[in-house]
C-alpha cells in the first residue's frame, strides 16, 4: 500500500541527493517516476535539482497555479508512473499537498516528499505545516550544527549577520543560511568564532 512520505532536515542534510538517490534506483529498475520542484528556488534554472555535491537532474516545475494530480494523471496514462518525488516540499501550497495525497489514496502510487520543515524564523512553511498534517509517514534526516549538536535550525545570514526578521521565503544556499542547534540559534552564534 502506497504512502505519503515526509522528510524533512534543515538546510544542508543531504535531502536534494536523496531524491536524486531515489529516483536512480526507481529508474535502475526500470521503474518511471515523476519529479516534481517548486519553480521558486530557482537557483540552478527553473525545475532543475542540483546537490551541494553537484549531481542534478530536471524535473517539473511546480509553480502557485500548477496542478500536480492533473499532471500525473496525463503522465501515468502515457506510461505507468510507480513513484512521484518532490524536493523543496516547503515551497509548495496547500493544494499541491493534497494533490499528493489524492495520488496515493487513488492511484495507490507512493509520493516521497524531502523539504525543510522551518524557516529562520522558527515558523512552519506552508507546505511543511500541511505535509506534517497529511503525511502517513514522517521522518527526520539528521544534520549537526558546528558544535557537534543536532542542527534543528536554520538561521539566515545577510552581510556576515545573523537575522530573524524578513520576508519567509528568500531563496539561498550556504551563503545564505546556516543549520543550528536550539541553544546556538538562540544565542546566535554562526560558528566557534562567528557571532550573529
Amino acid at each position: 500500500m502506497a504512502q505519503l512520505y515526509y522528510r524533512y532536515s534543515t538546510m544542508n542534510a543531504g535531502k536534494s541527493i536523496e531524491v536524486l538517490k531515489v529516483a536512480y534506483n526507481y529508474e535502475e529498475r526500470n521503474k518511471r517516476v515523476l519529479v516534481f520542484s517548486p519553480d521558486v528556488d530557482d537557483r540552478y534554472g527553473k525545475g532543475v535539482i542540483t546537490s551541494r555535491i553537484g549531481l542534478s537532474r530536471q524535473a517539473i516545475p511546480v509553480g502557485e497555479e500548477t496542478n500536480i494530480l492533473q499532471i500525473f494523471l496525463a503522465e501515468n496514462e502515457r506510461a505507468r508512473v510507480d513513484c512521484v518525488l518532490v524536493d523543496e516540499c516547503q515551497f509548495l501550497k496547500k493544494h499541491h499537498v493534497l494533490e499528493l495525497a489524492e495520488i496515493v489514496d487513488s492511484c495507490d502510487v507512493p509520493v516521497l516528499a524531502y523539504g525543510l520543515k522551518n524557516d529562520f524564523r522558527n515558523e512552519l512553511f506552508e507546505g511543511s505545516y500541511y505535509m506534517l498534517v497529511y503525511a502517513d509517514k514522517i521522518e527526520e534526516i539528521k544534520t549537526i550544527c558546528w558544535c557537534g549538536r543536532k542542527a534543528t535550525m536554520v538561521a539566515r545570514v545577510m552581510e556576515g549577520k545573523f537575522v530573524k526578521t524578513g520576508e519567509q521565503i528568500v531563496v539561498g544556499g550556504n551563503d545564505m543560511y546556516v543549520s543550528l542547534c536550539r541553544k546556538h540559534y538562540n544565542d546566535g552564534r554562526l560558528g566557534p568564532e562567528r557571532d550573529g
